[in-house]
């Protein structure tokens, strides 16, 4: 086993693309670390560097205590599975999974002992003598994993392995991937740009943009705390609801101005960020995550002044949940995710989504009491797009 350091590391390529900026990442032995972020982040750039399959243009790349600037990929003792497989299709799953050790010319019984233990953990027992076009998907990304297992690496590298899988198999192939790492206590990099993916699996997450490092944090730390704008709209889904605002703070009590919408801040929301005080009557940005709106009438607890009125424009029923979509007259901020749908503004426009209770008997087209928990609001400096906090 062993740590994986990135320190100052740049990408840039021949025709002076800047691909990674100063990446400094740290990840402890065993600990599994997902990379995410939208398309042309620069996150299979960065996990192609720790393999090898990329040349670093500067910074210190370590494995354990090794730096491995220059060291070969096939010395660098990592296994990577990819999004493809690259399994080879006239081989068995047996001889796919114990090929790398045939090359390395282990001997045959230290092979098949480690291939048949990789294949009873990855309950493939049953399939050894089938070939890949045989598998289902879910199947064949077993038998890469196993192929990464049987070779004992000091860390797993792997790029969006369960992007080719549909939705139904990749939540049960997320959640056996998170087993295993834990069960193996291998080091491991995760690549995808799946959001739900990299909350689900990762003991910490590390979102990029643009080639730079955005922040670092365990999942939930990532979902309360996000350093700014991007983290905060890229992190949950649906996306926090980011508005242009206007706080007014006076005698200890406070109000936010959301277009012609004023809320009052509640004490818990004003305890819990002290900073406003520097923003009063200041343009700021507001953001309001889709759990924290709710059916004024299932929420008698929330006061008056912390409600709005709007016309539902769509209603997705989820069995568990009721996801809105309503107008608030306050103008909408674009998260910066190129990956992001933004809604064209016109008839029947709505730039907000609340998760509502499932019991609620909000239609759509018709106006509705909208309670807001003021207490969960994210404050936004408007200029640097970086959370307002002590």
């Amino acid at each position: 086993m062993a740590t994986v350091q990135l320190d100052g590391i740049d990408k840039v390529y021949e025709n002076g693309f800047h691909a990674i900026h100063d990446l400094d990442l740290e990840i402890a032995d065993k600990e599994f670390l997902v990379l995410v972020g939208p398309s042309g982040c620069g996150k299979s750039t960065a996990l192609r560097m720790i393999a090898g399959l990329e040349t670093i243009t500067g910074g210190t790349m370590k494995i354990g205590d090794r730096v491995v600037n220059e060291v070969e990929p096939k010395d660098r003792d990592i296994a990577m599975v990819f999004q493809n497989y690259a399994l080879y299709p006239h081989m068995t799953v047996y001889d796919n999974i114990g090929f790398a050790l045939k090359l390395a010319k282990v001997p045959k019984e230290e092979i098949d002992t480690r291939v048949r233990k990789a294949a009873a953990i990855l309950e493939l027992e049953e399939n050894l003598e089938r070939k890949p076009g045989q598998l289902s998907g879910g199947q064949r990304q077993r038998v890469a994993m196993g192929r990464a297992i049987v070779r004992q690496p000091a860390a797993f590298l792997m790029d969006e392995p369960l992007s080719n899988l549909d939705a139904k198999l990749r939540v049960q192939m997320r959640a056996e991937i998170a087993a295993l790492q834990r069960e193996l206590a291998v080091t491991t990099v995760y690549v995808t740009h799946d959001q739900i993916e990299a909350m689900t699996m990762g003991d910490r997450v590390a979102v990029l943009k643009d080639g730079y490092l955005q922040q670092v944090d365990t999942p939930q730390n990532l979902y309360d705390h996000p350093v700014n704008v991007f983290v905060a709209a890229f992190i949950g889904s649906p996306s926090m609801n980011l508005f242009e605002a206007t706080v007014t703070l006076s005698d200890g009590a406070g109000t936010v101005q959301l277009g012609t919408h004023t809320l009052g801040l509640s004490p818990a929301c004003l305890e819990k960020n002290p900073r406003l005080r520097d923003y009063d009557g200041r343009p700021i940005i507001v953001g309001i995550r889709p759990e924290d709106y709710e059916d004024a009438a299932l929420a008698p607890e929330v006061p008056a002044s912390q409600r709005i009125t709007s016309k539902v424009t769509l209603l997705e029923a989820l069995g568990s949940e009721l996801m809105a979509h309503f107008h608030v007259d306050a103008p909408k901020i674009e998260s910066g995710d190129p990956d992001a749908v933004e809604e064209k503004p016109g008839a029947g426009y709505s730039n907000a989504v609340g998760r509502f209770n499932p019991r609620s008997q909000a239609r759509m087209g018709q106006e509705v009491e909208i309670a807001i928990s003021t207490d969960n609001m994210h404050f936004f400096d408007a200029d640097t797009r970086v959370t307002i906090e002590d």
